[in-house]
């Protein structure tokens, strides 16, 4: 019997949209499964959907309002939000889940589906599972109620204004941001209002870019996976600080006041030797991923902080991090958790900590990052035709054990598919650049080579 295709992938549901499975039809029927697996006794359901700003968040937030409202539940929209807002509204109106429409850092012409439990939590795979297999089995056992039971729909007009105000109670009443001059990136996508109004209201002059969404603009050649722009204007402006966002707000890049580029490594080192000076890091412990920079270790032993690894993906992250009781985790990549103030990666609360260390100590950022060395590291994305186990390609194997054992304890060698894309992807780290530079790119040949 052939083998049913997953719909869930690292963080959600993602792929082309207006085609399976960001298809109407399919999400539909997604937001049926939902709320039958949300479902809480015979009290009625609420369920958050927000979007970023992609062209097809209109036919997807109409598609699973309309699933969900013929299961008797009601949907509450907010329009175009960042991620983390989600995560925090539908803690805040003690709604039963949060949704979020967006392909995060890609393109406009992907579309994908987040979802969030009660408290703001990205779910376990055991629920997506029961999700995904509702909707690949057509929702057979699923018992559609009478039409007087069909759920309404209805806008939160001051979502923006409640996410806004949750935002500016994340910095110290006793501070502001008067003095400081921020280039702004919001990669044209759901904070193009939120972050800008946040920095000016504390006080900062603030010069915007990719605030003017059209619909197929976000990610485009800006925000945290294009900083250069950012980067450039901070130089010209005499600005202070740059501050980089992704298409749904949950990532951030920052550049110092010379325009040099500090990566989320960079800003969780800072956060947490500032945290674990004011004896505020729980449990002296910070959570990163595998793909973290091994600096970052180094860094962060030194003040007697414990570094975690987790496996790719915030919610990987966060996952570890309330096992371990932490309140600070991370990803290279930019997803910065403060499960002090939310509950999932947001772009806008990391960069207001980093403002907050500038402004208590007085520093500039240019300062502040050379406690932070990285050890050089190449990343290199493999396009795919097929997948197969690593181990499975002899001379792909080979070649692996080989480079590890010459890297030793000074390096390290990672392949690993993408959950959203079909890439692969080879980091490999040490103290030599070339070599490591060499070495990654041997390895992506042979990728590429055996799995095209």
């Amino acid at each position: 019997m052939k083998q049913k295709k997953r719909l869930f992938g690292t963080d959600g549901i993602r792929g082309k949209a207006n085609c399976y499975p960001m298809e109407p039809e399919l999400i539909l029927n997604l937001g049926r499964a939902a709320a039958a697996v949300f479902k809480n006794g015979n009290q009625k359901q609420r369920i958050v959907i927000g979007k970023d700003t992609r062209l097809s968040g209109y036919m997807l937030e109409t598609a699973l309002s309309s699933g969900i409202c013929s299961m008797g539940a009601d949907v509450m929209l907010v329009g175009p939000l960042p991620t983390p807002a989600i995560a925090f509204i539908t803690r805040s109106m003690r709604a039963d889940a949060g949704i979020v429409i967006s392909a995060s850092h890609n393109s406009y012409d992907d579309n994908g589906i987040k979802f969030f439990d009660r408290f703001g939590y990205k779910l376990p795979d055991s629920m997506e599972r029961e999700m995904e297999s509702l909707v690949q089995s057509k929702l057979k056992d699923i018992q559609v109620p009478q039409s007087q039971h069909i759920g309404r729909a209805w806008r939160i007009d001051d979502a923006q204004g409640r996410y806004i105000q949750f935002l500016k109670n994340a910095f110290p009443h006793k501070l502001n941001l008067s003095g400081f001059r921020i280039v702004l990136d919001c990669a044209h996508g759901a904070a193009y209002k939120a972050a800008p109004l946040v920095l000016e209201e504390l006080g900062a002059e603030v010069i915007t870019l990719g605030i003017t969404p059209d619909g197929i603009n976000i990610n485009d050649g800006c925000g945290s996976l294009h900083p250069e722009k950012m980067c450039q204007l901070v130089q010209m402006t005499g600005a202070d600080v740059g501050i980089a966002l992704d298409g749904d707000a949950d990532r951030l890049i920052m550049c110092d006041e010379k325009g040099h580029i500090i990566d989320g490594d960079a800003i969780m080192a800072l956060a947490a030797i500032n945290l674990k000076k004011r004896g505020k890091l729980k449990n002296d412990t910070v959570v990163a991923t595998v793909m973290s920079n091994l600096a970052l270790d180094a860094v962060l032993n030194d003040h007697d902080i414990r570094v975690c690894r987790a496996g790719v993906g915030d919610r990987h992250v966060i996952a570890m991090m309330r096992e371990y009781d932490a309140n600070l985790g991370g990803e290279q990549s930019g997803h910065m958790i403060f499960l002090d103030h939310n509950t999932t990666g947001d772009g806008v609360v990391g960069a207001l900590k980093i403002l907050e260390i500038m402004k208590r100590d007085d520093i500039p950022l240019s300062m502040l990052a050379t406690v932070f060395d990285p050890y050089p590291q190449v990343n290199v994305n493999v396009e795919i035709m097929r997948r197969l186990e690593f181990d499975s390609i002899p001379e792909l194997s080979r070649a692996v054990n080989s480079y590890k054992t010459e890297l030793g304890d000074d390096g390290r060698l990672l392949i690993r598919y993408s959950g959203t894309e079909n890439i692969a992807r080879v980091m490999v780290e040490g103290k030599n650049y070339q070599r490591v530079d060499v070495i990654a790119n041997e390895i992506a040949g042979l990728i590429s080579s055996h799995l095209n």
